[in-house]
């Protein structure tokens, strides 16, 4: 089972990077947060499910501290690539773009595993849930600027997405929504994941004593 999620895993990572990079030229920012949100929340928790507990579990001795502090560099990351002029670095060169989608995918797929690993840690499902709602939150907060915002942050013309031609606030206002849709709910979710199996455990640990 775990060679099937791998080999899932990595057939939507290759079909993501390669509709990146072949959409270069048209700079669309929904399509690029549509990529980013198929790394982060489909892709990365594929290759941590595929991970977890083997030789390459890299994450497996490491202390709760370590799921809060991932999830600070996994906010560093997505925020450091969503400033405009970084922005522009990965529109218009192939080189910078497959670097932010690799630390988009080694970032998350690594926090995933953390995630994963939390709960028989001491204090370790505390500091994995925190993490994954820290995440949602930061994100949310992102989607919502982007959103929100009342002027296009990026780019100055049409682009064309799925057939779509859409002004430049348009544009961000759709990539911002995608965020919110999935990107936030995923980490919401699995944090709601980790507090059931946290829960669940001491249903049973109540019960062994009675």
């Amino acid at each position: 089972m775990r060679k099937h999620w791998f080999c899932l895993a990595a057939l939507v990572t290759a079909l993501a990077f390669g509709a990146s990079l072949q959409t270069l030229v048209a700079r669309a920012f929904v399509g690029h947060m549509g990529v980013h949100m198929i790394l982060v929340a489909i892709c990365a928790p594929l290759f941590a499910i595929s991970f977890h507990g083997t030789a390459v579990d890299v994450s497996r001795h490491w202390q709760a501290t370590s799921t809060l502090l991932l999830s600070l560099i996994e906010l560093v990351v997505i925020w450091a690539w969503h400033f405009p002029a970084i922005r522009q670095a990965a529109e218009t060169s192939s080189a910078v773009r497959t670097l932010e989608l690799v630390s988009f995918l080694t970032v998350a797929t690594l926090f995933w595993l953390a995630c994963m690993n939390s709960a028989p840690r001491q204090g370790g499902t505390l500091a994995g849930i925190g993490a994954l709602l820290l995440t949602s939150m930061h994100m949310t907060l992102l989607g919502v600027l982007l959103t929100m915002a009342p002027r296009a942050l990026y780019g100055g013309t049409e682009v064309t997405c799925l057939g779509l031609t859409l002004t430049p606030l348009e544009d961000q206002q759709l990539g911002g929504i995608l965020m919110l849709l999935v990107g936030a709910a995923s980490y919401l979710v699995g944090a709601l994941i980790l507090l059931g199996r946290q829960l669940a455990n001491a249903d049973r640990w109540q019960e062994r004593r009675s």
